[in-house]
């Protein structure tokens, strides 16, 4: 008997509750978010969230809670663990990533390294 594989990241409520408000409002047919690192940021990487208009061949796709988010497949090894949440306060709006992979982030928090 084949055993599943945990899902390569977790999602919030708050989170699919923004990616489908998001879906909602896309002019064009997308199949979810695709979430990507960039190399970016006074600490090496940054997370990337785009519309993805179709899965492309090697994606990690999540499916939870009723929305699709697929991870680029270069981005997986930087992913693994990681909560996907959405926040909106008085500091913040956006998706936020709790990622036990960072071994660190720059002082504004738009970029961390592994």
């Amino acid at each position: 008997m084949a055993r599943s594989l945990p899902k390569a990241i977790t999602i919030t409520d708050a989170a699919a509750e923004r990616v489908k408000a998001l879906m909602s409002k896309a002019t064009d047919d997308m199949v979810g978010l695709r979430i990507g690192v960039k190399a970016r940021g006074c600490s090496g990487l940054s997370y990337d969230v785009q519309y993805a208009k179709e899965k492309m061949k090697f994606d990690e796709v999540v499916e939870d809670k009723g929305v699709t988010v697929l991870i680029d497949p270069a981005a997986v090894m930087f992913l693994i663990g990681s909560e996907m949440d959405y926040v909106d306060d008085k500091f913040q709006t956006g998706f936020v990533f709790k990622n036990p992979n960072e071994k660190g982030r720059c002082g504004c928090g738009e970029s961390f390294h592994v």
